[in-house]
């Protein structure tokens, strides 16, 4: 039995790995949504090459790579042991993974995959655990950006690292703070203008309206989102608010329910979708930890004019039914053949959202 077990993890079917209620998921017409990959507790995504998708996690403690063998795919552990990995990229044939307190990067990952080469700490990071799950990834500026959370529900803390986006050189030197005043944002990516789009998570404990989570907009360094001096564009923090700096907040660009959880953001630059969404932002909800009625866990799709968010409206929803959950999407990701992909650390899987006509 154990045996069978290990087999069915290393080669899962596309068509169905598990006992889950696909059809319960609405899409919109001519879409579907398969399984993809079993993978334990998948978080954020990275492509690397030939298809292989490199995934983190957070409570598992290990990074996996997903690899495409035909109409199966293969599922190989590259990484275990490490603290809440949930931080993934690739580039120039390395792997880059994030723990809470430092980044590693696997050399030659691809020819190594059943046996890495000994991975090489290129940045040290904050070690508090609260918000501590990164996200990272390349910048059309080939710098490595790094989210790194602030680690309380609402403070104030000495070191500026906390509450922004850093990026850094691809060796790890010359770290600067890009963005700041974001309370934790776990999803980020470029517009085709280089602009930096990223979602982040309200604060708790204000009700369940209230903050809103937020789509943000860093088109260029030096911009401060507002907190905790600020939630969003809407509530000033009283305790905080009265030792403000004197510089001006940037607004969030868009602001979505409160609890809902965005987390993973991509831009969607493949051409098997209809042309409405090509450049348009997917974003996974994670979903609501502590409302009094669950809200989120979906999919949006968030269509953009310029530097404007004109409407963000569901694409797949149906992991939440009569408020009970059997999946959390995380993270979203475009591969080489413009299928959607679907990270679930709740349902164990990753999902590939195709379209015909």
């Amino acid at each position: 039995m154990r045996l069978f077990f290990i087999l069915f993890c290393l080669f899962s079917p596309r068509i169905f790995a598990a006992e889950l209620p696909l059809q319960q998921l609405h899409l919109p017409p001519g879409f579907q949504i398969e399984v993809y990959a079993t993978v334990p507790n998948a978080r954020s995504m990275a492509l690397g090459n030939n298809g292989i998708v490199y995934v983190g996690t957070k409570e598992e403690g290990k990074v996996f790579a997903v690899v495409p063998e035909g109409n199966h795919t293969k599922v190989i552990t590259i990484a275990s042991g490490l603290n809440m990995p949930n931080g993934v990229a690739f580039k120039d044939g390395a792997l880059y993974v994030a723990e809470v307190n430092r980044i590693w990067r696997y050399d030659n990952i691809e020819k190594n995959l059943a046996k890495p080469l000994k991975p090489i700490p290129i940045s040290y990071l904050p070690s508090e655990a609260n918000h501590g799950w990164r996200y990272i990834a390349f910048g059309p500026d080939k710098k490595l950006y790094v989210a790194i959370g602030m680690p309380c529900n609402v403070c104030k803390v000495d070191n500026p690292l906390f509450g922004t986006i850093v990026r850094m050189n691809a060796d790890g030197k010359n770290p600067e703070i890009y963005a700041a005043g974001i309370r934790n944002t776990v999803g980020f990516d470029w517009d085709a203008k280089g602009g930096l789009w990223f979602t982040e998570n309200g604060r708790d404990w204000l009700g369940d309206d209230i903050p809103p989570d937020e789509i943000g907009y860093a088109p260029k360094p030096g911009l401060h989102f507002g907190f905790p001096y600020l939630n969003g564009d809407h509530l000033m923090d009283t305790h905080y608010s009265q030792n403000k700096p004197n510089i001006t907040f940037t607004s969030p660009q868009y602001d979505l329910p409160a609890h809902v959880a965005p987390l993973g953001l991509r831009f969607y630059t493949g051409t098997l979708f209809p042309s409405e969404y090509k450049n348009q932002m997917f974003i996974a909800e994670h979903g609501s930890w502590n409302s009094t009625k669950k809200r989120g866990y979906q999919v949006i799709v968030a269509k953009i004019k310029g530097s404007d968010v004109i409407t963000a409206e569901p694409f797949i929803y149906g992991w939440l039914q009569d408020q009970k959950d059997w999946g959390r999407p995380v993270d979203v990701l475009v591969m080489p053949d413009g299928a959607l992909l679907i990270s679930d650390d709740k349902a164990n899987v990753i999902y590939r959202v195709s379209y015909k006509k």
